[in-house]
């Protein structure tokens, strides 16, 4: 519980800031809302603020206490207090779309607060420990004060590392545990971490080479602070936290992989559906759009099957694309080419399809090899938010094997152009709305997004190869098997294996993606039913724009409006589209009107 102290002095704070609003006018009011909860999250996230560009806290990390989690949740509560005080009919349509995506995620936060899942702070691949060492790769570091405090930052992770064990205590106190099934390999990242000799910690690193301005004497002692906080701070926090997964945490995660287990688990992971899907549906309903799917794509891989002339079923075709080594590359250097080739390609296509593209360029990396073997195939990090850093595509250039080249086009479309890098770089680069909706991430938008930017590869040339083609629809099947399996281990009761067995007959991935995706599904509930589920609603969307608007239709104005207002809930891209085609419409018949004659 949090200290009575500070409880009082939260509530001094909120108090303050609703009594400085009341006398404003609503629209007032809902700005100075949005200024104070945007600059209470900056305060209680520097790493966030840092990734924002808001660098007056670039020299701590988040308090993730007991105390903090209480503290943020009053936090929250208050301001949505203050939001519903607001008359809403007063605002203009544009300030009620930002009071409704507030209030949606206050409402989730305060939720996920009360189903108290701030007590599984990490999953199988991800967390505080895995995310840490690519802290240089986050931070500015380019004057002595950036690297002093990235120094003080290491300084500050051993209570960091602390409190994440005090809050994983509570959790097996509370029956708040991961499943064995994930923790297979949590070792490794660990360990990767726990070195003799602090100069070959990959947060040192940044500390071997400085930018010129930087003088020999400050470069001398900011090396010897940054290996004295390595040693004596970092090194002995990652011993303390894998002694005590080792000795507490392992032994004592649940059997069961479903999140039904948990205290509360199906109404916990019925609010999650809707969390991450953004739309009022049932456990039950997206399973079942999941197997109509699964099945539709069956016939298209099974047509693909039949067009190479293969001789086989599906299985044996499967088995084909996994053990052919034609269909891998030697070298991660190959596949890196192999990768780049693609975004160059699509790069030259993207103002047929978009009217606006961002300022902000990408950048492509290998997975860090401390976590290769945890983590998926790809994934992209975004820009900061200052247009300091670049966003990156990471591409996991470890077991080469499990690697096929016929999926380079579907992944990179995903992961960076037309995918994340233009959707979330755009967001970043908004001008006119509260700044939380330049950061606001719906996970159906954005991985909706995602898939449906790899389905634009049919519209420019791309998976002209069929197996290639073949790659695009394993990966929509990836999509369509996960709201089967998602929904069937976390509340249908389906054990790992059927996860894994439902997969391995349905796609052409890897057993080793495989694995290693359904474990991320058993350490993340509901969170991989965003992907499909988002790409349904915004074809969707573009089928009703296409047969309304006809041959007035125009697909780049179509991705300026489902882009044009940052990630949104799926119900607010609907209002979107809904309002342009009747602009589109209304201009249509003024045109026909002012040429009509008298």
């Amino acid at each position: 519980m949090i200290r009575p102290p500070l409880l009082r002095l939260v509530a001094w704070m909120l108090l303050l800031f609703a009594a400085r609003a009341a006398a404003a006018e609503p629209a007032e009011q809902l700005q100075q809302l949005f200024d104070d909860a945007w600059q209470f999250q900056l305060r209680e996230d520097p790493l966030f603020a840092t990734f924002a560009g808001d660098h007056r806290y670039n020299d701590r990390l988040p308090d993730v206490s007991l105390a903090a989690q209480s503290r943020q949740h009053e936090g929250d509560r208050a301001f949505l207090a203050r939001l519903l005080e607001i008359p809403r009919d007063q605002l203009a349509p544009a300030e009620q779309v930002n009071y409704d995506i507030f209030a949606r995620l206050k409402r989730d936060q305060i939720a996920e607060y009360e189903f108290e899942s701030y007590l599984m702070p990490i999953t199988g691949r991800t967390g505080f420990h895995i995310s840490f060492p690519e802290l240089a790769r986050e931070v500015p570091l380019v004057t002595v004060r950036d690297y002093e405090n990235y120094i003080a930052r290491l300084n500050a992770f051993g209570k960091y590392a602390d409190q994440h064990i005090d809050l994983m205590r509570r959790g097996l106190d509370r029956g708040f545990v991961l499943p064995a099934d994930v923790l297979r390999g949590y070792a490794d990242p660990l360990l990767g971490n726990i070195v003799e000799d602090p100069h070959q910690s990959l947060l040192y690193e940044p500390l071997v080479d400085f930018p010129p301005h930087v003088g020999a004497a400050d470069q001398e002692r900011l090396r010897k602070a940054g290996a004295e906080a390595i040693a004596g701070v970092v090194v002995p926090a990652y011993k303390r936290f894998y002694q005590f997964m080792t000795d507490e945490y392992v032994p004592q995660a649940r059997t069961q992989v479903g999140a039904s287990a948990l205290p509360n688990g199906r109404a916990f992971y019925r609010h999650r559906v809707k969390h991450y899907t953004t739309l009022p549906l049932e456990p039950q309903e997206v399973h079942d759009i999941g197997q109509a799917e699964v099945k539709r794509i069956r016939a298209e891989m099974d047509a693909i099957i039949k067009r190479v002339g293969f001789e086989g079923d599906f299985a044996k075709f499967v088995e084909h694309l996994r053990t052919d080594p034609k269909f891998y590359a030697a070298t991660p250097e190959q596949l890196l080419k192999e990768t780049s080739l693609v975004l160059k390609r699509m790069d030259g296509e993207l103002p047929k399809l978009f009217k606006t593209l961002p300022r902000t360029p990408y950048g492509i990396r290998e997975v860090p090899a401390y976590i290769a073997s945890q983590t998926t195939t790809a994934y992209y990090q975004p820009p900061a938010g200052d247009g300091t850093r670049a966003g990156y595509y990471y591409v996991n250039t470890s077991n080469l094997k499990s690697r096929p080249l016929y999926e380079i086009e579907a992944l990179s479309l995903h992961e960076a152009v037309p995918g994340h890098h233009l959707q979330i770089a755009l967001q970043q680069e908004l001008t006119g709305m509260p700044q939380f909706r330049r950061f606001a991430g719906f996970t159906a938008f954005v991985e909706g997004w995602g898939l449906y930017a790899e389905r634009l590869g049919l519209e420019s040339g791309f998976y002209e190869d069929p197996y290639r083609d073949f790659g695009r629809l394993s990966y929509e099947m990836w999509r369509a098997c996960r709201l089967v399996v998602d929904t069937g281990m976390h509340y249908l009761g389906w054990t790992r294996q059927q996860a894994i067995d439902f997969m391995a007959e349905n796609s052409a991935l890897t057993l080793h993606n495989i694995t290693t995706e359904v474990d991320r599904y058993i350490g993340w509930p509901g969170q991989a039913l965003a992907y499909k589920i988002g790409e349904l609603t915004i074809r969707q969307q573009r089928e009703l724009a296409e047969k309304e608007l006809g041959d007035k239709f125009d697909v780049r104005e179509f991705h300026d409006v489902v882009l044009g207002s940052g990630g949104v809930p799926l119900d607010v891209l609907g209002a979107n589209v809904k309002a342009w085609m009747d602009r589109e419409k209304s201009a249509e018949k003024q045109a026909e009107t002012a040429g009509s004659p008298r």
